[in-house]
């Protein structure tokens, strides 16, 4: 009879900050302990021994956020105690843990009777309702216990600077449109252009300077325009084929460098059904003309540019401009967002 096969545990890795003394307690470096030291620093109220009233203290991240975890558990109907055999699979989940992060006797302490509701909710990520339960009738179930402002007589009392016309102090749809009121459709842009250019990210490439990595390069060393195949079809496109992105703002469908030099929007063509009909997309990431990507000068020295940098395409530039203002996209003018996310392109092939 062979031997019985103990499991191994694999070590786990604990926090990488470093730790810093707060109110005489030891945590991990973070937003949270930058908060309570400034607290303590100033000796603000609603903090230290009794921050959260007589002989309960505020002096830890855990004195707030295991008490939000009980509440979470004790609204009605409170969930059950977690098992015994649930709660020392939560204990030894932790055990690795220093105890400036994890220390189950201040656990404990917090959470009074409920910790074993508290360990029921941290064990399974969160309290769920089953679908059948959310709507009574053609009603939600869990209601709002509180007043809800629909009416925002803040908002309601400012106006348009541009239309002169006062601003919804209510929840209402607002098209996509111009400082001065006027829709894509009314200013002519849509005329011609046949397809939605949204933006994403990839994993491999999620910022501007991300560029610079090389071993994510070795992943993913081009970005692509992503087309649905009834587009491409239609366009006679296949994958491979460069094209050029170009808007009624950008018929050019360069980057105007504003250093006499002019960067085309091409990209090559993958055709794929990840992507909606009469849409298309790029990952930002690629596209690059500086970050190293061209030739420049230091104190007089050339640093030659690699042309890795500069793979793949860069579109935001094809995105609406407002022709009112005539140097920035279309933007929310009460919120100040942009709304790059409904220009409308037009592939051409090169």
């Amino acid at each position: 009879m062979p031997a019985k096969v103990q499991p191994v545990r694999q070590p786990v890795v604990a926090p990488i900050p470093e730790t810093v003394k707060v109110f005489g307690e030891e945590m991990p470096i973070c937003w949270e302990s930058l908060l309570l030291a400034i607290a303590e620093k100033l000796n603000l109220p609603g903090y230290g021994e009794n921050g959260f009233g007589p002989g309960i203290p505020f002096k830890h991240m855990d004195d707030m956020y295991i008490r939000m975890v009980a509440n979470i558990a004790m609204e009605e109907p409170a969930v059950p105690d977690a098992s015994d055999e649930e709660v020392e699979l939560f204990i030894k989940a932790r055990e690795h843990l220093p105890k400036s992060v994890f220390d189950l006797e201040r656990w404990k302490r917090i959470a009074g009777p409920y910790f074993k509701k508290v360990v029921y909710v941290l064990n399974r990520g969160g309290r769920f309702q089953d679908y059948k339960d959310v709507y009574k009738g053609e009603q939600v179930a869990n209601k709002y216990g509180k007043l809800i402002n629909m009416y925002q007589e803040k908002t309601a009392g400012t106006k348009n600077a541009i239309t002169g016309k006062s601003n919804p102090g209510y929840a209402t749809y607002i098209p996509v449109m111009a400082v001065n009121g006027k829709t894509p459709e009314e200013l002519g842009l849509t005329e011609g252009y046949d397809l939605h250019l949204i933006t994403q990210r990839d994993i491999t490439q999620t910022k501007s300077r991300t560029i610079t990595n090389y071993w994510l390069l070795a992943v993913y060393p081009e970005n692509f325009i992503l087309i649905n195949p009834i587009d491409a079809n239609r366009l006679g496109l296949k994958d491979g084929d460069k094209v050029k992105v170009i808007s009624a703002t950008n018929p050019e469908g360069v980057w105007d460098l504003k250093n006499g030099i002019k960067k085309p929007m091409v990209g090559k063509i993958k055709i794929t059904e990840t992507i909606k009909p009469g849409v298309i997309t790029f990952t930002l990431g690629h596209g690059h003309w500086a970050t190293g990507a061209s030739d420049f000068y230091i104190d007089g020295k050339l640093i030659k540019g690699d042309p890795k940098r500069a793979t793949g395409i860069h579109a935001n530039a094809a995105m609406w401009v407002d022709p009112y203002l005539k140097n920035t996209c279309f933007l929310d003018p009460v919120g100040g967002s942009v709304s790059f996310y409904d220009t409308k392109v037009k592939l051409v092939k090169v």
